[in-house]
């Protein structure tokens, strides 16, 4: 596969998985276009420009995609273009250089979760199945016909690290799995079914506030969506911001206190709307903030906070 040409637009696990997987195969990748590392992020995954630079690819990480960009594709005359979690849109016109393609590896069943930190919601929404997709690249994000999908399983405490794992795995299998078609300018095309379809934004840590009046199953999804390494869900007690990193569901009594209530302190209890959640993981963010105990009330937000609509 030594004489197909690709431009490679990548970055975190998937895109690290699946470059891996192009220089396995021989793909000629001639640049590789990825991002800085944000220093205020948790960076989980390998390095795509480090990758790239051991292989003796060119690096380019342009904080947008412009006129320079558009020349420079034109002159290296890729036969492909490939998306691997590239976290800006490419712009169409981009799209129409190579003569047998663009693809993009999205990290859901598509057409299902389209959009950003798919994985993230199909945790917190309590998916038991999830995978990744390789698809035609259109102007419209994730809308394009599918080459090739893999499934994997989200088990009752996967995390969403733990799943987005899972499916970097599926995006290397999909690429080994498609390449050669791809190569030969036969890339499978099936259309997506827009009344499938769903869609879902970004995320921010100020979406991990913890509302007890919810069940302690879809607090516990939301635990183990945005735990380490995202930005934790939290609740508030006396005043300090209290992190939850770890959850534990299976009690299901009715009690006559409000949700948030502390009903042990060991193990840590706490009522929901619906059930009991014990606490396996957590800590404050101020280091001098008093543990939780029996009858404590999570979730008052101090003044001048407000949750998110």
């Amino acid at each position: 596969m030594s004489n197909l040409r690709a431009a490679v637009f990548a970055y975190s696990e998937v895109g690290h998985t699946c470059l891996k997987e192009l220089l396995r195969q021989g793909t000629s990748v001639q640049a590789v276009f990825t991002h800085e590392d944000n220093p205020a992020e948790t960076l989980w995954f390998p390095s795509v420009a480090a990758l790239s630079r051991e292989a003796g690819i060119p690096v380019f990480t342009p904080d947008s995609l412009g006129d320079e960009e558009y020349a420079m594709l034109l002159s290296l005359r890729p036969d492909v273009i490939f998306s691997f979690y590239y976290r800006s849109m490419i712009p169409e016109r981009f799209l129409a250089i190579p003569p047998k393609g663009a693809f993009n590896m999205h990290g859901s069943l598509l057409p299902k979760y389209r959009g950003r930190a798919c994985v993230n919601w199909a945790v917190l929404n309590g998916e038991t199945v999830t995978g990744a997709t390789l698809h035609h690249m259109v102007r419209r994000a994730d809308a394009g016909d599918i080459v090739d999908r893999e499934a994997v399983p989200i088990l009752p405490d996967d995390t969403a690290l733990d799943v987005s794992r899972k499916v970097a795995e599926a995006a290397g299998i999909i690429l080994e799995r498609t390449l050669p078609s791809i190569a030969l300018g036969a890339a499978p095309r099936t259309p997506q079914n827009e009344g499938e379809a769903t869609y879902f934004g970004r995320r921010t840590p100020a979406d991990g506030v913890i509302d007890w009046a919810e069940s302690a199953v879809r607090i516990h999804n939301l635990v183990r969506a945005v735990t380490h390494p995202f930005p934790g869900a939290f609740t508030f007690l006396r005043g300090k911001k209290l992190f939850i990193w770890k959850t534990q569901t299976g009690e299901h009594p009715s009690f006559d206190t409000p949700p948030g209530t502390v009903l042990s302190e060991d193990p840590l209890r706490v009522v929901t709307g619906r059930g009991v959640l014990r606490l396996l993981e957590w800590q404050f963010k101020d280091s001098d903030a008093q543990s939780p105990g029996a009858g404590d009330i999570l979730g008052k937000e101090p003044e001048g906070e407000t949750r998110p609509s």
